[in-house]
């Protein structure tokens, strides 16, 4: 591939990109398509169906959690804070009837199940109590028969519910990863993130989760808050070095609808996006002379530390989205090869709790058919394989490509690849094509470059709530 890109008519319809991003920070792409794409069916397919094509060895198990202490003022999840423990019971006796359900559908395919990837996310799962997560992880193992202690197996937790009796469930049921959101280590800068903590909590949480000797502890850092800078990120990223974790996250600042700090954000869009750019490339030079190395815009790992791999091999990164994840509770998506699907999905608080309490009243014959969804066509699926790929810095083979679709990368996002080169985003070398160390930096503007027409009408068509 050189630097001039010929242009035969795609296999599909390709948009031609924006002449100039006018934000590096427009979305982040953790999972494509993004679930304001997703529409209700009137008769969703049967789960039994969806998966009798699918690889059943190899599959990851997610459970979503939708709760937690507090709502963050950049937070646009799928949680609901403060939830009681009626809730909190009701809900896990629902994840238990959809795993039922699940599993069965599974099953009639009369082939060997097993789970080498889980997760638990959300929300924060470790808001569930000691107990609470003890019959999370027995819904899991009994119910799923999904082996937590051989699984490669991934926990949020913040610094308010890293108790000692959770951390000390999770380590006796094999956690290999808990990531923690610290956001910031100064205390004014989590206020200013509508983040109410005390470093102390912070550093009192992290010592206990070092004492249990997880294999990797991941540390979550936010930049581009009001009145951060180069000199107090370094306090925080100094603070997070300080605990030796195997991986760091440095997240920029999103403000979005219905959040709180929609109203409250006061810099010019020109000021932060200098400032997160600023902040970002400080951070990033920071944590590689600090021994870390740079596998995405956001993941920095210790050199030396073993990646988590999946079934086939391959390095588990922020964007795998293969086919194959069973997701379990009420936000939870789940991917096959034709269909992605979940539940209902909102931001604004009403909105959310009443979703919960839909999922909690549904029916458990309605388990047995997918009902929020989007159908995932072959030029989705490409789409799909490029981000996973081109936004890793392990970069997109194009022999791969070609081998997996029996078409050309160039052939089928020409316009994308050429915008990318002539701004010197983009490298060619032995057969595969990476991200630019400024590439990396603009990676939230990369990604939505490579959405589809039908992608970006759905996400426009969407009604924020």
């Amino acid at each position: 591939m050189t630097h001039t890109v010929a242009l035969p008519t795609p296999s599909f319809p390709v948009p031609a990109p924006a002449n100039e991003p006018e934000t590096p920070y427009e979305q982040y792409v953790y999972a494509y398509p993004h679930q304001k794409a997703y529409r209700l069916l009137d008769d969703g397919p049967l789960l039994s169906d969806l998966w009798s094509t699918e690889r059943l060895d190899a599959l990851s198990l997610y459970a979503h959690i939708p709760f937690c202490e507090m709502r963050c003022g950049f937070c646009n999840l799928f949680t609901r804070t403060g939830a009681p423990e009626d809730v909190t019971r009701e809900f896990l006796r629902t994840l238990e009837r959809q795993a039922r359900v699940t599993r069965r559908a599974l099953e009639a395919k009369g082939e060997p199940i097993r789970f080498p990837l889980a997760a638990f996310g959300g929300g924060t799962p470790t808001y569930l109590t000691a107990a609470e997560l003890t019959r999370l992880c027995d819904i899991c193992e009994d119910v799923m028969g999904a082996d937590l202690h051989a699984a490669s197996w991934s926990v949020e937790t913040s610094p308010a519910t890293a108790t000692a009796d959770r951390i000390a469930v999770l380590a006796e049921r094999g956690a290999t990863r808990l990531s923690i959101g610290v956001q910031s280590f100064i205390d004014e800068e989590a206020r200013a993130a509508v983040r109410p903590q005390k470093r102390q909590e912070v550093e009192d949480s992290l010592a206990r989760l070092k004492e249990a000797k997880f294999p990797i502890l991941n540390i979550d850092l936010i930049y581009g808050i009001d009145g951060q800078t180069e000199r107090t990120f370094k306090v925080s990223l100094d603070a997070a070095l300080a605990w030796e974790p195997e991986e760091i996250y440095l997240y920029p600042l999103y403000v979005r609808p219905l959040t709180g700090l929609s109203t409250r954000h006061a810099a010019t869009l020109q000021d932060w996006n200098e400032q997160r750019l600023r902040l970002y490339r400080y951070g990033r030079d920071h944590l590689l002379s600090a021994g870390y190395e740079q596998t995405s815009m956001r993941v920095f790992r210790r050199t030396g530390t073993a990646a988590v791999e999946d079934a086939d091999g391959s390095s588990i990164s922020e964007y795998n989205q293969q086919a194959g994840m069973v997701g379990l509770g009420v936000g939870a998506r789940s991917f096959t090869t034709e269909l992605h699907y979940t539940t209902d999905y909102a931001v604004a608080v009403p909105e959310v709790r009443r979703i919960i309490d839909d999922y909690i009243a549904t029916p458990t014959e309605r388990f047995e058919r997918a009902q929020w969804a989007f159908r995932m066509d072959g030029g989705e699926r490409r789409r799909m394989y490029v981000l996973q790929h081109l936004l890793e810095s392990t970069g997109l083979r194009t022999a791969d490509y070609e081998q997996r679709f029996a078409t050309r990368f160039e052939d089928d996002f020409g316009p994308q690849a050429q915008a990318l080169l002539d701004r010197n985003w983009l490298r060619e070398a032995d057969g595969k094509l990476g991200l630019t160390l400024e590439g990396m930096a603009w990676a939230d503007a990369i990604g939505p470059m490579f959405f589809s027409s039908r992608v970006r009408d759905n996400m426009t068509a969407y009604q924020d709530r």
